[in-house]
């Protein structure tokens, strides 16, 4: 579904934070200078701080230091270019596009804890969808809180699109398929789906999320046809933790992570690829609904290293 169009100006934009904590100090301690074993230990230490995650810098590194010594590497320039052809070859060519359904609707279920930015993420890819000319249909399931289905009211009001919505406390799952049901009568082609973050324990929240995609099978058997797991990008190693819980419980096909402007560790990107082998999908940049990316690993990274 070619629903979002990258804009490097914005996925610049979003990443200035991890700038000023990586690319400007490896820039500081590289440009013009003989690399060393002393350097390379330097940039350990700075790719470790933006989050890229132990197992990724190690590997790296270790690559670094092989071609350091086998004199294929002498300036700090060569080290800076060498890290950036690295860390986007890190990626398989892998499918970061968002499913569409071969007969519509198609059905994207968001997951995620309160507070990672879950409810503005589902705005950001409804408005994607309907400026694409797509008719969307949103589901309000977090029906525990009345403030997260005033929330979802609100982008809804505001973006124009319709939603389905419970009486608090209603079951979760019985309005997802209330709106399984008016989206295959309505002839929507898209349906939103935005789920509770926080039930009394993790266990309850799992099979909440289970029985939620269970339920609009029964209206549409190949649904959902994404399940994306929205990540705060400022929670660093914290997000990885939660994504294995998620990916346990439910068939995640796709990361949306979410606050990559407000946070100094946009390397999480690397460490979520190489810890939990869910691909990136989307990235949000910044707080408007316009302010989402589709998540291309060339240019994230000429962005990350970018001058300023």
């Amino acid at each position: 579904m070619g629903l979002f169009t990258s804009t490097i100006g914005a996925i610049r934009k979003g990443l200035a934070k991890t700038r000023q904590t990586l690319a400007a100090p490896l820039r500081s301690i590289l440009l013009g200078k003989t690399l060393s074993d002393e350097l390379i230990d330097e940039i350990e230490t700075h790719l470790i701080t933006a989050d890229v995650g132990v197992g990724t810098t190690t590997a790296i590194i270790g690559d670094l230091r092989e071609a350091y010594r086998k004199g294929g590497l002498s300036r700090g320039e060569d080290a800076l270019r060498f890290l950036k052809d690295r860390l986007k070859a890190r990626w398989e060519d892998v499918d970061r596009s968002i499913a569409v359904a071969a007969e519509k609707p198609t059905v994207i279920l968001v997951a995620g804890i309160n507070g990672v930015g879950k409810t503005t993420s589902v705005a950001k890819i409804a408005k994607s969808l309907k400026d694409e000319g797509r008719s969307v249909l949103l589901a309000a399931t977090d029906t525990f809180r009345a403030g997260a289905i005033e929330q979802l009211g609100i982008w809804s009001d505001r973006l124009g699109v319709d939603m389905v919505k419970g009486a608090p406390n209603a079951d979760p799952a019985s309005v997802a398929f209330d709106a399984a049901d008016a989206a295959i009568a309505r002839g929507f082609d898209a349906l939103l789906i935005d789920t509770a973050g926080r039930l009394h324990t993790q266990q309850n929240l799992m099979r909440q999320l289970t029985k939620i995609r269970d339920v609009v099978r029964k209206k549409i058997p190949t649904a959902p046809h994404e399940v994306l797991l929205v990540l705060d990008a400022t929670a660093g190693q914290n997000a990885i933790a939660q994504a294995r819980i998620f990916r346990d419980a439910i068939d995640i096909t796709g990361i949306f992570l979410a606050k990559l402007d407000g946070t100094a560790k946009g390397g999480i990107v690397l460490a979520i690829r190489d810890e939990l082998g869910v691909p990136v999908k989307l990235i949000g940049v910044g707080e408007t609904p316009d302010d989402v990316e589709p998540f291309d690993p060339d240019a994230f990274i000429e962005a990350m290293f970018a001058d300023e």
